[in-house]
């Protein structure tokens, strides 16, 4: 501005359209961009441009120069209406110095909490730079919501030195939630830390990915049952540690809720098992009279401790299994079940234990309707009687007048007894076929027999009297 007003100064005093170009040919360091669109640059309003440059390993501390290219378009005059506009380039050389201050890599993140589950991350950083670094703080970030780091997203520990060329590995409590995917994830980070002379610095370059370990998985497998309704069983079966970790005080768990399926008992321990081990499990099992039978799922759970003994569970499993159908606690039969019309005869009735449990103190009672009748020996007793186990009870048996040679007439039992947790049960009746048959002596039946009597009893009082 040589001549003019206050007002049109601005005219020609800003550079519009200013292109920015930086590179440095002659030294190790590399320019990460290509040409930078800057805009307008007035004398009142100047501008700053961040060029990034990369300075590789085993770059000699020192000042180095970045050839700087600006170009740009102008008013060189304006004169009335008129304007005259034109175009130049400019060219700067650029000091850059590279210190010798410590810089810092993440060379490694492990870590050996699961999906669902929390563990320790732990990060492997190196100074890569020149010089120490003291009083060290290395921050982490998760840029995720499927891993915290600590009690949030982010995390930081304080490292007391790392010397120039040193590694340390740090550990942060690290979880991930039962929704992540199985994949990388993205951390990043800082350190902040002081030089040898006490000033501080930041180094925020650090990222790196992790993935956390599969989900803890178990499987059940060759499943095989003694379930029957109304009875006590048992379901057995393989459980295997899918892994992808060993799991300790491994528990196979009933997780069902049927009103019909009574667990004897919830749970049953099987020990550690390593990553694919396997071993074998009972559960005890009570199915109710109500149920019905056939094929049924049961849901299982495996608890476990993790290797900081901490309690976990996984409860994605369920099984198939027959459950019979109710059968009667005994069994009856009676080899001879005929009795002669107006006799009287000892029946002896095999007596079986049908269920998988002892009874004790069998107590069975036998019951008649005329024209049958049960004599003075009417109950059996056994004091112990084992699964599948038969004995052979005696009882008396009896035809009164109005048995019919021929008929077919029942007698029924009842048994009460102690089940193997020592209480009194009361079975079901029994009912068994009783046939009457006509006596061996020929005889007249009985009933004809006792009117014979009446009417010779009664002929012989009636001449009695006569000849009174």
């Amino acid at each position: 501005m040589s001549l003019g007003t206050p007002q049109t100064r601005e005219v020609v005093t800003t550079a519009r359209n200013v292109r920015l170009t930086a590179e440095s040919d002659d030294n190790p360091l590399t320019v990460e961009t290509g040409t930078l669109a800057i805009g307008s640059v007035a004398d009142t309003a100047p501008r700053e441009v961040t060029i990034p440059v990369s300075v590789p390993n085993g770059t000699e501390p020192g000042n180095y120069e970045i050839d700087v290219e600006l170009e740009y378009s102008y008013t060189r005059q304006q004169a009335g209406d008129v304007t005259y506009d034109d175009d130049d380039t400019v060219t700067a050389d650029v000091e850059v110095e590279v210190t010798e201050d410590a810089r810092f890599r993440i060379v490694n993140v492990t870590t050996d909490s699961q999906i669902g589950d929390q563990g320790t991350l732990e990060t492997t950083i190196k100074n890569v730079g020149a010089t120490g670094a003291y009083d060290a703080t290395v921050a982490l970030e998760s840029s995720s919501a499927g891993l915290a780091l600590g009690q949030g997203a982010s995390d930081a520990a304080r490292v007391d030195s790392i010397a120039a060329g040193e590694t340390v590995t740090v550990p942060y409590a690290a979880s991930f939630t039962p929704t992540a995917p199985d994949r990388q994830y993205a951390i990043s980070g800082q350190v902040t830390f002081e030089n040898s002379d006490g000033i501080s610095h930041v180094d925020g370059g650090l990222s790196a990915g992790v993935a956390p370990l599969g989900e803890q998985t178990f499987a059940v497998r060759d499943v095989e049952s003694t379930l029957r309704v109304g009875e006590d069983g048992e379901l057995s079966g393989t459980v295997t540690n899918d892994g992808p970790v060993a799991a300790d005080n491994v528990v196979v768990q009933y997780a069902g809720d049927s009103a019909n399926v009574i667990p004897i008992e919830r749970s049953t321990a099987v020990g550690a098992l390593a990553a694919g081990e396997s071993t074998d499990f009972t559960l005890p099992i009570s199915i109710g009279g109500e149920a019905e039978a056939g094929l049924r799922s049961i849901d299982l759970a495996v608890q476990y401790r993790n290797d900081d003994g901490e309690t976990r569970g996984y409860e994605d499993l369920a099984v198939d299994t027959d459950v019979a159908p109710e059968r009667d606690r005994f069994s009856v039969a009676v080899e001879n079940r005929t009795i002669d019309a107006g006799g009287t005869r000892t029946v002896e009735v095999e007596v079986t234990n049908n269920l998988e449990d002892p009874a004790s103190d069998v107590e069975a009672r036998l019951f008649a309707d005329d024209p049958l009748e049960t004599g003075d020996t009417d109950t059996g007793y056994v004091q112990s009687l084992g699964p599948g186990e038969t004995t052979s009870m005696t009882f008396e048996l009896t035809t009164t007048g109005s048995a019919t040679p021929g008929s077919t007439y029942p007698v029924s039992l009842d048994f009460r007894y102690d089940d193997a947790d020592g209480d009194s049960q009361l079975s079901d009746t029994y009912r068994v076929p009783i046939d009457v048959t006509e006596s061996e002596g020929g005889g007249l039946p009985i009933p004809v027999i006792v009117v014979a009597l009446l009417v010779v009893g009664t002929g012989a009082l009636v001449i009695y009297r006569r000849r009174q």
